[in-house]
C-alpha cells in the first residue's frame, strides 16, 4: 500500500489477521517474537535512506518482515549499472525514481504495508522534518556527508540507526542507539568527502550489498522488538574474499562533536556539494531535440558537459562533450579546460538519465557567468529521440 507521511499511521491492535497468521506463522513460531511481537513490527516505522545496493535488500526484508511502515528516501533514478546489485529494479526501471519503483515492488511483495516514497535530497534543513515520524533509521547511503548527517541527526534527535557500508569485496556494520554506546563519529571523527573511492571508481561484489543491507534488516527488527543483543560498541566486518566476519569494539569518545561532553555540533550540517530541490527545479532544461537543433544551428556557442564516471563516458558520449564528473564538481566546483569553448555562451549538462546533471547544473548555476542548462531525461532521452545508435 503506497502512502504520504500524513496517511501512514502505525496499527494499534495487537491482534493479528487471519491472513496475517498465515503470512508470518513462521515468525508466530518463534518465542522472541511471538503474535505480540509481530504486532508490534505492524506499529513500527522504519525510514531507509538510500534505496541502492543496501537499501534494496534492507527494504526487501523489513517489508517481508510485516513492518507497518518504510520510507525510502532517494533522489537518483535507476541506471543500467545499478542493476548488476540493487536488486528491487529491473530494467523496465531504468530512468525512473529509485525511491518511487521502490516502493511500487514492495507493495507488491507486502500490500499491508504503508510504503513513503521520499524522492529528495537529505539536508540539513529537511532532515529533522523527514526523521520525525520514524522509530528507527537505516542508513544505506553511499556518501560520507550523507552518513555524517544521517548520524548527527539521529544523535540529536534520538533516533535509533543501523549503518552499513560496503567497498570492493568488503562490508561493516554498526547500530546506534540514544544514550546506549557510541556512534557513526566516535568511530570516524572526520573524513573528507572524495577520500574514499566510490562504487564506480572502485567496483563492488553484487552480492556483497546484499549481505549488508540483510544484516542491517536483521539488526532493524532486533531494536524493534528489543531482542538479542545490537551492534553497540561494536562494528561487525564481513570479506566476501576469505569469507569471514570478524568484529571490533569501539568506545564512546568523550571529545566526539556529536554525542561527546561538550559536543560541538547542535545542528546537522549539509554535506559538500549540497543543493536544494527548490535550486534544482529552477534548473532550465533542453530536450534532446531542441539541444539537437541548438548544436546544428550554432554548436560554438554551446559547451557540453558530460557528469558521468570517466568509464561511462569511454563508453560513448555526444561529439564535443568534455567529461568532468559529479564528485569533482561537488567537491571543487568547475573548473574548464581553456581549448575546445571556453568562451562559449551556455554549458550543457549530461548525464545517463539526469538526475546527476541535474545536480551539477543547480551547482554551478550560484556561480557561472553563463546560461546553464540541462539535457532533460538525459543521453537515454537522446538516443531514444535523436540517436539511435548511441553507445552507453
Amino acid at each position: 500500500m503506497l502512502a504520504t507521511p500524513s496517511d501512514a499511521q502505525p496499527a494499534a491492535s495487537a491482534t493479528l489477521s487471519a491472513a496475517e497468521r498465515q503470512r508470518y506463522a513462521r515468525h508466530l513460531s518463534l518465542a522472541e517474537i511471538g503474535e505480540a511481537g509481530q504486532a508490534r513490527l505492524r506499529a513500527a516505522r522504519v525510514l531507509i535512506v538510500g534505496a541502492g545496493g543496501l537499501g534494496c535488500p534492507a527494504a526487501l526484508y523489513l517489508a517481508a518482515a510485516g513492518v507497518g511502515t518504510i520510507g525510502l528516501i532517494d533522489f537518483d533514478r535507476v541506471e543500467e549499472s545499478n542493476l548488476q546489485r540493487q536488486v528491487l529494479f529491473t530494467g523496465e526501471d531504468i530512468g525512473e525514481l529509485k525511491a518511487e519503483r521502490a516502493c511500487a515492488r514492495l507493495a507488491a511483495l507486502n500490500p499491508g504495508v504503508q510504503l513513503i516514497a521520499h524522492a529528495i535530497e537529505l539536508c540539513a534543513a529537511n532532515v529533522r522534518e523527514t526523521f520525525a515520524p520514524y522509530d528507527l533509521i537505516v542508513d544505506g547511503s553511499d556518501r560520507i556527508g550523507t552518513r555524517y548527517l544521517v548520524n548527527d541527526a539521529c544523535v540529536l534527535y534520538g533516533k535509533p540507526l543501523v549503518s552499513a557500508a560496503i567497498h570492493r569485496f568488503e562490508g561493516q556494520a554498526m547500530s546506534y542507539v540514544p544514550g546506549r554506546g557510541p556512534c557513526y563519529r566516535c568511530l570516524f571523527p572526520e573524513i573528507a568527502e572524495g577520500t574514499l573511492p566510490s562504487c564506480s571508481q572502485a567496483g563492488v561484489l553484487g552480492v556483497l550489498p546484499g549481505v549488508l543491507g540483510s544484516l542491517q534488516a536483521t539488526e532493524a527488527i532486533k531494536l524493534l522488538l528489543d531482542i538479542g543483543t545490537p551492534l553497540l560498541g561494536r562494528v561487525l566486518i564481513y570479506d566476501g574474499l576469505s569469507m569471514r566476519f570478524d568484529e571490533f569494539r569501539i568506545e564512546r569518545r568523550a571529545e566526539c562533536a556529536v554525542c561527546g561532553d561538550h559536543p560541538s555540533i547542535h545542528a546537522p550540517q549539509d554535506p559538500p556539494g549540497f543543493c536544494t530541490i527548490e535550486e534544482q527545479r529552477r534548473v532550465p532544461r533542453l530536450l534532446p531535440r531542441e539541444l539537437a537543433a541548438a548544436l546544428a544551428r550554432a554548436s560554438g556557442s554551446l559547451r557540453l558537459i558530460d557528469v558521468r564516471e570517466p568509464d561511462e563516458f569511454a563508453r560513448g558520449h555526444l561529439p564535443g562533450a568534455i567529461n568532468v564528473p559529479l564528485p569533482r564538481i561537488e567537491q571543487q566546483g568547475l573548473a574548464l579546460p581553456a581549448e575546445g569553448g571556453a568562451s562559449a555562451d551556455r554549458l550543457v549538462f549530461i548525464c545517463r538519465s539526469g538526475a546527476r546533471s541535474l545536480r551539477a547544473c543547480a551547482l554551478v548555476r550560484r556561480s557561472a557567468g553563463r546560461e546553464v542548462l540541462q539535457l532533460e531525461g538525459g543521453l537515454l532521452a537522446w538516443r531514444e529521440a535523436v540517436d539511435p545508435a548511441l553507445a552507453l
